[in-house]
Order: structure tokens, then sequence, then C-alpha cells
């Protein structure tokens, strides 16, 4: 489960070992580590602009105080999780991989005039699609159109000697083909019109929701991940599974992750790390789900170490029916200082647990193994890039969440370059007056942090299932990802309005609980809208959740003016009149959610993510838009990652690991697409 940037431009998951030496060396330095000041005021965050994207770059804070087998370590990582890139692409769209071939042949080798409207809406086209990891947007799942005709097309394909066939052509420049990577709404037909490619031909919403009932076992306190790394597809009339595995679906790039991760393995910082990276290639290697369980339950108990990483099949956001995991890797060094500061909240989970609004019977006596950490990512890729989280919680399987405990990150220099990139002009424009401006900018970034943090530490790894109830993606079905989502909100909402926090010191005062509410309110209701075009509706999980969250608060608390709208030459502001009256809001909707969760209430769910988070004000959004438009601010933001330069002596051995930062977006896409075309080659 993973947490996005939601504060539109500002205001805001192994390691343990037995004995061995390198553990030694890397518990004496973790256990002082100094204070780490990396400031270079001459970095440019922002490297470009295009459509409603911001690319943005980060740094690697003290890469040189790792050592050269922690230099290592990182690179075979990132290596390994770039080699299957490709995954990505091909699972968001069948073409993809076929249009970005012919699209980036264009690129690099047309010779006529690029400085011609329609080359630079190729450009642009081009850019988007880099950035979606495919032909739809990465937010709104709806494809994205070209704005140079077919005719000018035919042109540069002619001109650069480039094949394309008609269906292609087809896909590209129709709307009424694969309009839709993800379908929301079950009357369309999830499955059906969902163009992702997860599913083959012919299979429809309720054959794959009736096949993965049947795998079910009544009762099965630690059921597998049925589908996470499997396409469904239909042969002679009967449903099977295509696994991603080596000598499977998408083995030649497995064989590359492996390749590089056996190379990680022989430098890992400790035995327990080394075993869960064994554990990872033999998932890859095999398919089995049960080698997937092995793999989460080492990571989780392997908390040593200065170096982490996400890699695998984790997050089923893009599967309409919510089993399919998107191909990810997130690469993390541990930032100790900032970590530090957090783990008092990691301490605590008890305390959050017990005094939560929810109903006893879905309170968990015993939170086992929550492990929270602020980490500085090292590179990212497939789902998690460009357009990268700003915090991840992981396993999302719940019961190893149970018996086991979960891993938490915050993502401290994603976050930190979303400040540093960040303007106030969205906060002036629509925050409701100059208390709420000075105390945003007094406290923001901080109250984004400790959202970030509550969400993913708290929230996700709290409550249970009520006995004998599957899973939510299984209960909730479509509406599983951002109930869950909301839910983890709501907790952050609930406990960033608690003393106790002023108590453990992560704040100095409950001003930061109230610019946490001003913004989240402010976001859910009106700046989020930006991302929108006129006439669409709310579909990413993550949004929709703010809006469901924010729009039954604002609701309920109409009946005592706890929250207002005020209008104010020609604007739409959201005004909170009482905090406390809100805090009891949030506890009574939390309460309200892991009910929903708990018992599995499809109908509840429904109600609140339709009813409360899907329809737009069209009046509303056309203002926001307006307002919004102003600011020249692109709403969306997704990140070009560092290099990692390898340096080998005259036999080969690598002597040290340097870090670059390319200037173009262009540049490191087509170094991606050079270096790691693992499923289709270059054209």
């Amino acid at each position: 489960m993973k947490l996005t940037h939601y504060f539109l431009v500002g205001g805001m998951a192994l390691m343990a070992a037995c004995g061995s030496s390198e553990q030694k060396q890397a518990e004496s330095k973790s256990a002082t580590p100094a204070a780490c000041v990396d400031n270079d005021s001459t970095f440019n965050y922002e490297a470009e602009r295009f459509e409603d994207i911001r690319i943005l770059r980060y740094r690697i804070p003290c890469w040189d105080r790792l050592s050269l087998q922690q230099k290592e370590l990182v690179y075979y990582l990132t290596q390994a999780g770039l080699a299957g890139r490709d995954m990505m692409w091909d699972q968001n769209y069948k073409h993809n991989l076929e249009i970005r071939s012919i699209l980036e042949k264009i690129y690099t080798t047309y010779g006529g005039d690029k400085a011609a409207a329609d080359w630079l809406s190729f450009e642009t086209y081009l850019k988007q699609i880099w950035m979606s990891n495919g032909i739809h947007h990465h937010y709104s799942n709806l494809k994205h159109q070209p704005k140079f005709s077919a005719a000018y097309f035919d042109q540069l394909l002619a001109a650069t000697s480039t094949e394309c066939s008609d269906e292609i052509k087809k896909v590209i420049f129709d709307p009424k083909i694969a309009p839709r990577k993800v379908e929301k709404d079950a009357s369309k037909g999830l499955v059906e019109n969902s163009a992702v490619n997860m599913y083959g031909e012919g299979v429809t919403t309720k054959e794959a929701q009736e096949y993965y009932a049947s795998l079910a076992k009544p009762n099965d306190r630690s059921p597998l991940s049925y589908g996470i790394n499997a396409k469904l597809v239909k042969k002679d009339g009967k449903l099977v599974e295509e696994v991603y595995k080596i000598g499977g679906l998408y083995g030649a790039a497995l064989e590359k992750v492996v390749f590089w991760l056996e190379k990680a393995e022989k430098v890992a910082e400790n035995d327990q790390q080394a075993v869960a990276i064994r554990k990872l290639m033999d998932f890859y290697r095999t398919g089995d789900l049960r080698a997937w369980d092995d793999f989460n339950i080492q990571w989780v108990g392997a908390t040593k170490g200065d170096i982490d990483f996400i890699h695998g099949f984790v997050e089923v956001y893009n599967d309409p029916l919510g089993n399919r995991g998107s191909y990810e890797s997130i690469i993390q060094i541990n930032d100790f200082e900032a970590s530090d500061r957090m783990k008092v909240m990691m301490e605590n989970a008890q305390y959050f647990e017990d005094n939560s609004p929810i109903m006893a019977q879905h309170k968990k006596k015993e939170v086992k193994g929550i492990t929270y950490r602020v980490v500085n990512v090292a590179g990212e890729s497939g789902d998690a890039s460009p357009s990268t989280p700003i915090g991840v919680n992981l396993p999302n399987a719940q019961w190893i969440r149970t018996v086991h405990g979960s891993k938490s990150v915050s993502l401290g220099n994603i976050e930190d370059a979303y400040s540093k990139a960040a303007g106030s002009g969205t906060l002036n424009e629509f925050a409701h007056d100059a208390e709420e401006i000075e105390r945003a900018k007094k406290y923001g970034d901080l109250a984004g942090k400790l959202h970030t943090a509550m969400h993913e530490v708290i929230g996700h790894a709290s409550g249970q299932l009520e006995e004998g109830k599957a899973p939510s993606s299984q209960t909730l079905k479509e509406f599983a990802s951002t109930i869950e989502e909301g839910r983890a909100d709501l907790v952050a909402l609930y406990y960033i309005m608690d003393q106790k926090l002023v108590d453990m010191g992560l704040m100095e005062s409950l001003e930061v609980g109230k610019a946490e509410y001003d913004g989240y309110l402010r976001n859910g209701m009106l700046t989020q809208l930006r991302r929108l075009k006129v006439g669409e509706e709310l579909e990413e999980a993550h949004m929709r959740n703010r809006a469901w969250v924010s729009n039954w608060i604002y609701e309920k608390g109409l009946k005592d003016s706890v929250i207002v709208k005020v209008a104010r030459d020609g604007k739409t502001f959201i005004d909170i009149r009482d905090y406390d009256k809100m805090r009891v809001l949030v506890g009574e909707l939390l309460k309200e959610v892991q009910r929903i969760t708990s018992q599995g209430d499809y109908a509840a769910a429904k109600a609140l993510a339709d009813g409360y988070g899907k329809k737009v004000d069209p009046k509303l959004h056309q203002e926001v838009l307006d307002r919004g438009n102003k600011l020249n601010i692109p709403p969306y933001a997704g990140f070009m990652n560092p290099v990692l330069e390898p340096v080998m002596d005259a036999s080969g051995k690598i002597t040290d690991v340097k870090v670059t930062y390319m200037d173009k977006f262009a540049e490191q896409m087509l170094y991606y697409s050079k270096n790691y075309s693992t499923l289709a080659p270059v054209k």
C-alpha cells in the first residue's frame, strides 16, 4: 500500500543477521549515526514541464558516507529494478512496448523541422507516454490523445523509415479503442472495459471473480495472494493463469532481474538480507505464491542494515478486480537521523490501536512487528517511476501483517524534493485566510510528513477483519483500494489532533494538526480537482478516498457549522471553524470505515466511494480550473532518477559507484530504453 503526494505543489519496505562481521559493523555504524547535512543550493530540482506535468529530480544525500560494499549493493539492486521496467509497460497495455519503440525511433532519427508545432506536439505526446509507462494517463487512466494529425504521423514514419501497422495507428488516434486503462464503474464491466493487460481476450468480470473465488479455502488463516503474479487468459474455453516467472510470462525480463539480484546477494549487508534476496529470486524462478509469502515474511523480519528495497509485483491498483500486482522497485538508504526522530511513533503503536475510536472487536489485541523508517530513495522503476509514492507500507497480505508485522517507509528525499521545488502560489490562491496561510507555511511540511508516517505506520497496520471474513479484495472488490487508503488517512487525521503527539515530542502544538486538517480538506474538496479535465469523475483510488473522506466530514459538519464553504469574490474557500468537533467527525467516519473493512460490507463501501467520492460539481470544478490555470503550476509531478555509474579497475572490479544527474527527461527515458529493453528490442 502506498501513499501518493497529495498537496499539489507545496504544503504539504530488509535487513537483520546472525552475527556475521558485516552485521556487527553495520550495527556499530547504525548505533551512533552522525547527522547528515548534505544541502546543495545550486541543485535544480525542476527539470522541465509539459502538459499537466512537472518533471522533478531528487538527490541522494550523503552518498559518499556509504561503504563500497553498500554502494555496490545499491547499484545491483537498482539495476535489478530497471531490468524489469518493461514488465510494467506491458502490464499497462498490450501494445505499449511496440508504440514506445515506434515513437522513440522517430524521435531519435527524424531530421526535419523540430521547431514546427506538429513536432512539438509529437514530442509532448511521447513525454506523456514516458511519464505514464504507456498510452494511458498515470492518474486519470484515460488514454492520451495526440494533438498532431494521423497525416503528420505518416509523414514522420516515412521520413524515418519506421514501420507501423494500421492496428497501432488506430490505437493511437481512435479515442474509442482502449479509452480507459482501469475501469472503476462495475456497471460498465470492470474487466471488459479495462485496457490493462492483465486479462486475456474474452475474459469477463464474472468469470474472473468466480475463478478466484473457487481458489479460496474456507477459514484459511494464511491465504495465498492469488493472481498477484499472473495474467488470466482463456485457452480452449477454460480460464488459466500465465504466470510471471523465468520460463513463463515475462521470463526474459526476470532472467535479467535475477542476474542482478545474484550479484546483490553476494554483497548483502548481513545474512538475513541475503536470505531475503534468495527467496525473492526463488519467487521469480518458480512463480510459486508460497515463495512470495516466504519472501515477505523474511523481509518483514529483517530490520538491520542501512539498505532496503521494495521489489516485485506489489500494488494492485491497476487491476480492476484488485488481485494482480504491478511490477515496481524502490531502492532505499536509511536516513538515521530522521528515522530516530520518528521511532517513538513505532514504539507507541499499541497506544494508537488501544485508543482508536473503532469498535473493540475490530482492534488488534497485540500490534506486532511494525518497523518504520525514513529513507532516501536511490532509484525507482516500474509502477514507482516516474510517478512515485511518498510513503509505502508492506506487505499487503493481511495475515502476514497480523502474524509477522509490517514495514513502513517515508521517502524522505522525495518529500524534500517536492518541498524544495514548490512555491506558495496554490496555497495563497486556495487557502481561506491569512491565518490559514501562515499556519501552513509554518507547520505544513511537518504536518504532511507526520500524516504520511501515521498513514503508513499506524493506519495500514491498524484494525483487523472479523473471524472468517475474506480479504477486502474479495469482499469490497473494486472499492477495496480506495476504502483502505481512506481508512489509513482517517487514522492519521484522527491522531494528528491528539495531544499524545505533542507529549511524544513529534510536534510542538496542535497547530500542526490544524494545518493538516486545513490542507486535507482544501485538497480533497478543491485543489485536487485541478487534476481532472472537464467532465471527468474521480476514479483514482487516492483521489477518490480524499474526496469521500472530505465530503462526508463536510456534510456532517454543516449541522453545527463545524466546516463551511465561504464564497468571496466569486471564489470558494473551505473554513474549518471547530477543529475539535471535526476530529470527532473523523473518529465517527473511521469507526464506520473500519466496520466496513472488518465485515466486508460491499454496499456500504460503494455508498461511500460513489456517493461522496466520485461525482464532481461541474461549476465548482470549472472555478477551480480557472483559478489554477492562472498559477501556471502543473498539478502532477514525475521524477527523474539519479544515475549510478560503477568505477572499475583494470581487472573489472568495482572500486566506487558515482552518482550523476541527467538534465533532460528525454535523455533518461532513451537511456533506459537503450539499456533495459528486456522484453522488446528498440527499433
